[in-house]
């Protein structure tokens, strides 16, 4: 089964921040989705041939003028359509039914009463919590669908015509706070609209292999960098699994890695997959170049400059004698694209050529490269299971997300061989105890940030120090678009503390950043 025999449900994005998890609850179902925005034509959805539309909610008021609204063509086509908050309320209003502001406002987690459960709220219990997010309310259902649950201050909170595929809730299903969501979500699905749960890892899999052997064909060679995170490792072992020994992986060790990091990607990503990986020691190269920068804007553009030199100049070793015969395309580039990118960058649909960025290393002139993007109709948790999928060990699976530029921004300050090698051991301790405290899948990372132009006084033994202080940053987040600082508890916060200044001699103290994300970033720099 190819990615274009899946049931397609399309998610209509009418701009609040939960299309994507709206997107990633119904693949959770099994099924697969994808996000449109709402100014899509109706007819170029249905020309996509989904078995399901959702409409996602919004911010706006369905009477507010300039409103996003959809052609309500979208609810006579005979395609099953679920309304979620704005989208409810656009099917109600869409076709007949009253949408009014009643003066009353739900934010937050509100009880809902499911007076019959029809299809969709079918083995829900009759009183639970949803989380809503409206101002105005839907008061009468349109003709032909059943009322099926109310709130104190919305008579109509949920709906459906089994018959026509049509079906709605005010509330949020997708989001976490919303008891029963998932269920409800499968109920559309599964029950109105007749999806196949097809959507599962193994398939994702198997798909892929097929797709990027027609895609490199018989003798093109590809190339990867790896950088250790996740995502370049399961897009090389995905690719390795169609190609085998035709995809060469590229690591630049630029100095800049975390503790045991380069030798844990030589050891562990050649043991899980058997793929050929050039490992290219960069390190004196990048410190060289960051001598006397502390600029971090600066620091991330010599990062960059140095990497690509570095990356061309392995690609010339290992694809310089590859010559294309007759026009046929031998070198590919894999990169590990997710599907946030995709949504984010617009969207465009198929695969784009790239020429090699400043050509250094004496590849030909006329080689071209195609992308080969296994990832890019996946989001992050996905491939995390992908790569369980695949033998990938859970180091790397479900490694936090690393910085391209690594430490060279952690450290407040000039980047030196010396302050790299006191943070590596701050974080290494830093990390370890995370570890230990069983918290790694609940934190999505922590940086530890080293203030290098900083000293302050301390007492160590029985004398002054004038040590560096470093900063520990946990935060939580789905996606990183947006983070909030982690409550870790005060026991291991204090047995980092401990650690860090017993063991690493140039560091006096351990400060916690609480900080959300806005206002402000993850990282530091």
């Amino acid at each position: 089964m190819t990615a274009a025999e899946h049931d397609l449900v399309l998610v209509v994005d009418f701009g609040a921040q939960y299309a994507q998890l709206i997107a990633r609850r119904v693949r959770e179902a099994r099924v697969y989705s994808e996000i449109v925005p709402h100014t899509m034509p109706v007819s170029e959805m249905l020309a996509q041939n989904p078995k399901a539309i959702i409409l996602s909610g919004g911010p706006s008021s369905v009477y507010a003028d300039g409103a996003p609204g959809i052609d309500t063509a979208v609810f006579t086509a005979g395609t099953p359509v679920f309304g979620m908050c704005y989208g409810f309320q656009l099917m109600a209003r869409g076709l007949g039914g009253e949408v009014a502001p009643t003066g009353a406002r739900e934010y937050g987690r509100t009880a809902v009463s499911v007076s019959q459960g029809g299809t969709l709220l079918a083995d829900v219990p009759a009183a639970h919590t949803v989380w809503m997010s409206h101002g105005d309310s839907v008061v009468a259902a349109p003709a032909g669908f059943d009322v099926l649950a109310s709130t104190t201050d919305t008579p109509v909170a949920a709906f459906e015509d089994v018959e026509r595929g049509l079906a709605g809730v005010q509330w949020h299903p997708e989001v976490l706070h919303t008891e029963h969501g998932q269920k409800v979500l499968e109920h559309f699905l599964v029950d109105i609209a007749h999806c196949r749960q097809t959507w599962t890892m193994v398939n994702i899999v198997d798909e892929q292999v097929e797709k990027i052997r027609a895609q490199i064909g018989e003798r093109g060679q590809a190339i990867c960098a790896l950088s250790g995170g996740v995502d370049s490792a399961v897009a090389a072992a995905i690719v390795q699994r169609a190609i085998g020994d035709r995809l060469t992986c590229v690591y630049v060790d630029h100095g800049l890695m975390r503790k045991g990091e380069t030798e844990q990607i030589e050891r562990d990503f050649v043991a899980a997959t058997g793929a050929e990986l050039v490992v290219v020691d960069a390190e004196k190269q990048f410190l060289d170049a960051l001598a006397g920068v502390s600029d971090p804007e600066e620091k991330r553009k010599i990062i960059g400059r140095e990497f690509i030199r570095t990356f061309e100049a392995a690609e010339a070793d290992i694809l310089g004698d590859s010559i294309a015969e007759e026009g046929e395309k031998v070198a590919f580039l894999v990169q590990g694209t997710l599907y946030p990118d995709v949504v984010e960058s617009g969207g465009g649909a198929g695969t784009s050529n790239i020429k090699s960025h400043h050509n250094v290393g004496g590849l030909p002139d006329d080689l071209e490269f195609e992308l080969v993007e296994p990832l890019r109709t996946l989001f992050k948790d996905e491939v995390r299971l992908v790569g369980e999928q695949l033998g990938l060990p859970g180091e790397i699976v479900w490694r936090h997300p690393f910085p391209g530029p690594g430490l060279g921004i952690r450290i407040i300050g000039e980047v030196t061989r010396e302050r790299l090698d006191i943070l590596r051991e701050a974080d290494a301790i830093a990390r370890e105890e995370l570890t230990r405290s069983g918290l790694d899948r609940d934190i999505w990372q922590m940086p530890v940030v080293l203030l290098a132009d900083v000293r302050s006084v301390g007492v160590q033994g029985d004398g002054r120090t004038y040590g560096h202080p470093v900063v520990l940053r946990p935060v939580t987040s789905e996606d990183a678009m947006t983070a909030d600082w982690a409550r870790l508890p005060y026991e291991l916060m204090e047995r980092i503390s401990t650690r860090i200044t017993n063991e690493v001699r140039e560091i006096n103290r351990v400060t916690v950043d609480i900080t959300s994300k806005p206002p402000g970033t993850i990282e530091w720099e």
